[in-house]
Order: structure tokens, then C-alpha cells, then sequence
């Protein structure tokens, strides 16, 4: 059964349609929009600051996400997959975002929507991404622009797939009842 705990009076919250792996870990103040994934041994802990999501987020296996304490939250968009053991941190991803495995975004910086940061990449602090470019390297530099192919191919193949993988585990699935931000 996933772990999802309440932090001072701050308990995560669900959108429609999510799958929560049995040993994923989300706590606090987390707020997940519709069609989202977390994967096996992923962590999301809105325990020091909030974090965002929009619809059809994907948090595959091992990956984690947190921010940093009252100083940077974690907002992610929508249409975006983070790869596994990739770590997302006290940042904001926009719209249709590729993270990819092993990767690690850094407090303070700023995906733009339509890029990619290439596997085991590390975008350090406070970098600005440019929307529709592949980022790559350690430390992270533009390599070069996302085609149209890519776009399609990866970023939103990618996001699409996960809802339908999330799909075949719905008789497995123990998130709790959705529960949406404008309710409370």
C-alpha cells in the first residue's frame, strides 16, 4: 500500500484517474491534477514547500520530487513525464516536458515547454531552459531544438503511454478518492 501522509495538516490531493504505486510515497502538500502516475518507489514530498501538477503527469520508478524549505516549490504542467530516478527540485517544468532518466533539475530553474533534458543530465541552479530545445551534459548546455517529430514521437507519446500503462494496474490501484484543490 503507497505511503501517503498528511504534514502539518497538509494531505496530498488527487485528481481524477491517478495511479499510485503500492510503494510509492507522497506526502504533504501535493496537489495532482488528472490522468497522473506514480511509479514503484517514487517519492513526492511536499513536506517544506507545495507541489503542483497538472493533468497527465508521469513520476516513473525511483524518481523524486521535492523543494526547498519556503524558498522554492515544485510547479510541474501538464502533458510532462519525469524518467526514472530522476530528481525534480524546487523548480517549475511548463507544458509537454521530457525529463529524462537520471536527470536532476536543480532548485530555482525553469523548463520551458517543449524541451527535453536529456538522460543522466544535471540543469544546475537557477538555469532557464528554452522552450522547444534539448538540454544535455553535466553540466546541462542546449545541444540543440526539439523537432516536430520529437515532439510527437517522445514527449507526448511518452505521456500518453503512461496513462494507458496506469490503466492496466486500476484493479491494483489504492490511491484514495480524488480530491480536487477548488473543493476545499
Amino acid at each position: 500500500m503507497a505511503t501517503i501522509l498528511s504534514v502539518q495538516g497538509k494531505d496530498p490531493q488527487f485528481g481524477e484517474n491517478c495511479f499510485i504505486a503500492p510503494n510509492a510515497t507522497i506526502v504533504g502538500d501535493v496537489q495532482m491534477g488528472d490522468d497522473c502516475s506514480v511509479w514503484f518507489n517514487a517519492v513526492i514530498r511536499g513536506d517544506v514547500h507545495y507541489i503542483k501538477m497538472g493533468n497527465k503527469v508521469n513520476i516513473q520508478d525511483g524518481a523524486i520530487i521535492h523543494c526547498t524549505y519556503l524558498k522554492h516549490p515544485t510547479n510541474i504542467g501538464n502533458n510532462v513525464s519525469i524518467g526514472h530516478n530522476a530528481m525534480v527540485h524546487g523548480c517549475t517544468i511548463h507544458d509537454n516536458v521530457l525529463i529524462g532518466m537520471g536527470s536532476i533539475v536543480m532548485d530555482a530553474c525553469v523548463v520551458h515547454s517543449n524541451a527535453i533534458i536529456a538522460a543522466g543530465a544535471v540543469v544546475l541552479e537557477g538555469t532557464i531552459v528554452e522552450a522547444g530545445s534539448i538540454y544535455a551534459g553535466v553540466p546541462a548546455k542546449k545541444v540543440k531544438m526539439v523537432s516536430e517529430d520529437l515532439i510527437s514521437g517522445e514527449i507526448n507519446r511518452i505521456s500518453s503511454n503512461y496513462v494507458k500503462y496506469a490503466a492496466w494496474f486500476s484493479d491494483h490501484n489504492d490511491a484514495p478518492e480524488a480530491t480536487k484543490a477548488a473543493d476545499q
